[in-house]
């Protein structure tokens, strides 16, 4: 499976990520103070993800979290569908917005992809030495 992303890591740690808007639909970002708050919490989870690809020698981890952050964007699309009725009382979110849907799985496929460059570039550094 030359050049091929690692699914199952990028399911399980785009699902990791969900941890962000779940900290924040609990007022935890904002009892924490943002942006401070999702600011770090982004770079934990960006550090997950690149110690994870790196830890598990994934062969492109370019395009395992790529798809990571693919993941992400559709599981926070749905979580905001599901929970934005329960909290709001009304669908609200990317869900009533085709172009706000594309933007946020474009948004976070470049999220996957520069914590990819990084892993893939950690990897080369680790087999130079």
């Amino acid at each position: 499976m030359k050049g091929n992303g690692h699914l199952s890591l990028a399911i399980g740690l785009g699902a990791l990520a969900l941890i962000r808007p779940l900290m924040n639909m609990l007022g935890l970002l904002e009892r924490i103070g943002q942006p401070m708050a999702s600011i770090s919490v982004t770079i934990l989870i960006s550090v997950i993800w690149i110690g994870a690809a790196v830890l598990f020698r994934v062969e492109n981890p370019l395009k395992t979290l790529l798809y990571a952050g693919i993941v992400y964007g559709g599981l926070a699309i749905i979580i905001s569908a599901i929970a934005s009725p329960i909290l709001e009382g009304e669908l609200q979110g990317p869900i009533t917005n085709p172009f706000a849907i594309v933007s946020v799985i474009v948004t976070n496929a470049v999220w996957g992809v520069i914590t990819g460059w990084i892993a893939a570039a950690v990897q080369r550094t680790m087999r130079r030495n």
